[in-house]
C-alpha cells in the first residue's frame, strides 16, 4: 500500500505469507486496527523461495483461504511455484489487506514504562503497537552440518533454499542428504534430467498420495475439523511423546506429475542410489550410518502407525463410504552402504535438503524454549499480547501447513 507507515497502531502483523494475510481477515473481521509488514518487496511469501519446478504437495482444492475460495478449472491438480505466490499475492488485493512491503522488522522489545506495549525497530522506522502477531513461518536459516566444511573442494555444495534448476550443478553425479518432502522430490527431478543421483535416507515417514478413493489431504482436513466428534482427532502438540518431534520432516509426498507416491524402494529400483543417514566426511571419503533398512521400514510403517487408524475410524463412524485400503510396494531391500568414494561414483554435487534452523534474533524478549522457539500455548505466548500464527505444530501436524493455519487462526481471533 502507498499509505506511510503509522508510527502507531493497535495491532501489527510481521510477515505477509499465507499466514500473515489469513490473520489480517480475521482481524478486519473483528474491526481491530492493523498493518501487516512484509520484509519483502514482493509478495508471495515463503513461495518464492523454492526451486524452479517446485508444485505444492498439498491439491489446489486445499489453497482455498478465507473470503478467497478455490474456483478454478483442475481442483485436484497441485499449483507450481509462481501460481501458488501469485494466489498468495492476490490474495492480499482481494481482502484489502493493510500491507506494507520492504518493511523490515529488526527489533521487537517492549520498552517499559507507559504508553504502548511493544515497540518494533523496522527498516522504515520505529513504530509501537498494543499487540503483535508474528506470522514470519517456521523455516527462517538453512540449516547445513558442520561437516559439509570437509567435503573436496571441488564438489559444489548448495541448499536447496538456494537451488533453482539442475543448471546450476556442474555435469555429473548428485548427492542430495536430506529424505523429507524436498528432498525426494528434487532426487526424482534430477534423475529425469539424467543426472546419476544418490539419496541419503533419514528417518522420515511417507504418507500415501491417496488412501480409500481420496487425496491424503482431504482426510486430514476431515480429521482437523470433525474427527473430534468421532474420537479421531488429529494428535495435538502436547501428545507428543517427545518435543524434538516438532521438527522433523514433512511425511514425504509428491504433487509432480498430477500427483504420486514417493516410495523409496521404488525410487531404488528406478535407479536412485540410496545410502542411509550421512554422518561425516574426510575428503573425497562420505560416511552414512548403517541405518538404510531401519530408515526404510519407519517410511514403510509411518502412515499406519499415525493416521490410518484415525481415518479409518473416522469412515466407519461417520457413515462415509470409501474405497479399499489397496496400496501397495516393492519389497525391495536396497544394500546398505555406509562409505562413498564420491570421486570414484562421479559425484560433483551435494544438495542438502536437511531443512530450516529457527532464527528469533530480533526478537528480544526472554520467550524461547531450549529448541530455540517460543513458548507459547496454541500460538499464545507468556507475553500478554504477542502472539504467533503458522509455528510448527503449533497445534497439530497441519499448523504450518495450508490445511490448518486458518483453524489455528480462528482460534486466535476468538481466543485472544
Amino acid at each position: 500500500m502507498d499509505e506511510a507507515l503509522p508510527r502507531s497502531i493497535e495491532t501489527v502483523v510481521i510477515g505477509a505469507g499465507q499466514a500473515g494475510l489469513i490473520m489480517s481477515w480475521h482481524l478486519q473481521r473483528a474491526g481491530r486496527p492493523h498493518v501487516v509488514l512484509d520484509r519483502r518487496e514482493t509478495l508471495g511469501g515463503g513461495w518464492q523461495d523454492r526451486w524452479d519446478g517446485f508444485v505444492l504437495v498439498t491439491p489446489n482444492h486445499r489453497t482455498e483461504l478465507p473470503g478467497f475460495p478455490y474456483d478454478g478449472a483442475d481442483p485436484d491438480g497441485f499449483m507450481a511455484r509462481d501460481v501458488i505466490a501469485a494466489r498468495v499475492r492476490s490474495y492480499a488485493d482481494v481482502i484489502a489487506a493493510p500491507v506494507h512491503p520492504s518493511t523490515e522488522v529488526r527489533r521487537l522489545r517492549v520498552p517499559g514504562g507507559g504508553g504502548h506495549r511493544f515497540r518494533l525497530e523496522t527498516s522504515d522506522g520505529p513504530m509501537d503497537a498494543d499487540t503483535v502477531i508474528v506470522a514470519t513461518g517456521p523455516f527462517h536459516r538453512p540449516r547445513i552440518p558442520a561437516a559439509a566444511a570437509d567435503l573436496p573442494s571441488r564438489i559444489t555444495q548448495l541448499h536447496s533454499h538456494d537451488y533453482r534448476a539442475v543448471s546450476q550443478l556442474p555435469p555429473g553425479g548428485v548427492l542430495v542428504i536430506g529424505s523429507g518432502q524436498t528432498g525426494v522430490q528434487l532426487a526424482e527431478e534430477l534423475r529425469e534430467a539424467g543426472r546419476e543421483v544418490y539419496l541419503s535416507v533419514g528417518h522420515c515417514g511417507r504418507v500415501p498420495r491417496r488412501y480409500r478413493g481420496q487425496d491424503v489431504f482431504r482426510w486430514l482436513r476431515h480429521l482437523a475439523t470433525r474427527g473430534a466428534e468421532f474420537d479421531a482427532a488429529l494428535p495435538t502438540v502436547d501428545q507428543l511423546p517427545d518435543q524434538r518431534m516438532r521438527f522433523a520432516g514433512n511425511p514425504h509426498l509428491s504433487g509432480h506429475h498430477g500427483g504420486h507416491d514417493t516410495n523409496l524402494r521404488q525410487m531404488a529400483l528406478d535407479g536412485i542410489h540410496l545410502v542411509g543417514r550421512f554422518v561425516s566426511a574426510d575428503g573425497e571419503h562420505a560416511r552414512f550410518g548403517a541405518d538404510l533398512a531401519a530408515n526404510l521400514r519407519f517410511a514403510d510403517d509411518f502412515f499406519d502407525m499415525r493416521f490410518r487408524t484415525l481415518i479409518d475410524t473416522f469412515v466407519e463412524r461417520a457413515g462415509i463410504e470409501a474405497g479399499p485400503d489397496n496400496r501397495a510396494w516393492p519389497v525391495f531391500e536396497p544394500p546398505e552402504v555406509t562409505e562413498l568414494d564420491l570421486a570414484k561414483v562421479g559425484i560433483s554435487s551435494v544438495l542438502w535438503t536437511t531443512g530450516y534452523a529457527p532464527d528469533y534474533a530480533w526478537l528480544e524478549l526472554p520467550i524461547l524454549d531450549d529448541f530455540g522457539v517460543p513458548r507459547h500455548v496454541r500460538g499464545i505466548s507468556e507475553v500478554p499480547g504477542l502472539t504467533f500464527i503458522g509455528l510448527l505444530w503449533q497445534r497439530n501436524l497441519l499448523s504450518a501447513n495450508l490445511v490448518g493455519i486458518d483453524l489455528d487462526a480462528e482460534y486466535l481471533a476468538a481466543t485472544w
